[in-house]
């Protein structure tokens, strides 16, 4: 089976909500389809399908969540040692050549992904195109618009 590349960040933040969905989540919603069949008719129970349609949401993503844990390979950035390289997890500073404006961006799994925070999946197309480049280089990214171009400034590992 194929491992799925994740930050340490990453699996800490699928561990908490594993976590979550066990002892908090879980729990509720059995207590809640208790509750409902207290009432009685369960053919025209809404609390009562509302519920088991919650249970079932929460097993799935349990499930989700326990195989993406076991087939993830969980990589922590700042022991990265790519010598200056883009690899997965690295934070590059980026400035596009038409317009000077600099971003930055760290480049993680699927799940991780954020754009508002900076964080771009390893699949898409930008990151694609900056991994296995070093400062100076120039990364070109096929977006809607045509192809921009962004320099590389900057690769941190943290």
């Amino acid at each position: 089976m194929a491992t799925i590349p994740i930050t340490k960040r990453g699996a800490e933040k699928l561990k908490e909500e594993l976590h979550e969905l066990k002892t908090v989540q879980r729990p509720w919603v059995i207590n809640a389809i208790a509750e409902a069949r207290a009432q009685g008719d369960l053919s025209e129970n809404a609390e009562y399908d509302a519920a088991k349609d919650r249970q079932g949401f929460i097993e799935g993503r349990i499930q989700e969540i326990e195989s993406k844990l076991s087939i993830a390979q969980i990589i922590d950035p700042s022991s990265l040692n790519a010598e200056g390289k883009v690899v997965f997890g690295s934070t590059v500073e980026l400035e596009d050549e038409k317009t000077g404006e600099q971003v930055t961006y760290q480049i993680v799994g699927e799940d991780e992904a954020d754009i508002k925070l900076g964080l771009v999946n390893i699949s898409s197309p930008i990151a694609r195109a900056m991994i296995s480049k070093e400062e100076g280089d120039v990364a070109e990214v096929q977006a809607p618009g045509g192809i921009k171009r962004y320099e590389i400034i900057a690769v941190h590992y943290r």
